[in-house]
């Protein structure tokens, strides 16, 4: 669907004082350029939080990488074998792994046996995931690489801002996240009757924005869960898995949507 789009005016503001301007010299420039590394070096800087957090959260980002990875190989496993066809089997069994994990109890015992629980999960939403990224390769292979790099960004970006953040507001946003998350819900089981591109492209549009919410969320909830003395970050992992792979769908349906748009248009 075409769109325009205002042509605004730009104004350029000048210094009225030629004084202000003179006492900017190399030398201020090149202090100024210093000022800013260390500024971004300060980017990275989480001495807020004391060891247990920073301890935790390397597991969980371990985890969760570990979990890509298997997710990756599980989509892989679809182009070489179809089991994504099966669709519905793969989701019962993703279902399945998940409710396994979350009857289990975090013990240092039990860690591996978690683990790799949460690996055959991760593994079968690849799979899961195989016939969507089938069905974009086919109208633009390159949407699967924006997609993966537009997901990363969000996540890293949202991730820093709810680690960089000492106060806890993200979390006040649980109650809004949720509610939006079951009205999408609702539209889009009802749009599987009325057909309308319009309500998809709300639900579409709003389950990005929702889940890029959640990962402010859930961030800074497993802060504060780890600050309460849950240390099971497998279960951790989980939740922002979960974000990761809804946000890396809806790009991949937004940008393969646009793409197919723009080819019947050419046609």
């Amino acid at each position: 669907m075409p769109r325009q789009f205002p042509i605004r005016e730009v104004t350029v503001l000048s210094l009225n004082k030629t004084s202000d301007v003179s006492r900017i010299t190399p030398t201020s420039k090149m202090a100024s350029f210093g000022e800013r590394s260390f500024n971004l070096q300060a980017l990275f800087n989480f001495d807020h939080l004391d060891s247990r957090f920073q301890t935790h959260l390397k597991n969980v980002y371990s985890c969760l990488a570990l979990g890509m990875l298997s997710a990756a190989l599980g989509a892989y496993t679809h182009f070489v074998t179809g089991l994504g066809q099966w669709y519905f089997l793969t989701s019962i069994v993703s279902i399945g792994l998940m409710i396994w994990l979350a009857s289990t109890r975090h013990s240092k015992e039990d860690v591996g046996k978690r683990v790799g629980i949460f690996t055959g999960f991760t593994f079968t939403s690849g799979i899961s995931l195989g016939p969507l990224l089938e069905l974009v390769i086919r109208i633009e292979p390159s949407i699967v690489s924006t997609a993966l790099a537009g997901t990363a960004v969000i996540f890293i970006c949202f991730s820093l801002a709810a680690l960089l953040t000492k106060d806890r507001m993200f979390l006040y946003m649980g109650g809004i996240l949720f509610s939006a998350l079951g009205w999408l819900t609702l539209a889009g089981f009802l749009n599987i009757f009325f057909g309308s591109e319009m309500i998809f492209n709300i639900y579409i549009y709003g389950i990005l924005l929702v889940f890029s919410g959640f990962v402010l969320f859930d961030t800074q909830l497993i802060i504060e869960k780890r600050r309460r003395g849950d240390e099971d970050f497998v279960w951790h992992a989980v939740d922002l898995f979960l974000d990761a792979i809804q946000i890396f769908r809806a790009l991949l349906v937004i940008l393969a949507k646009k793409e197919d748009d723009k080819k019947r248009r050419r046609n």
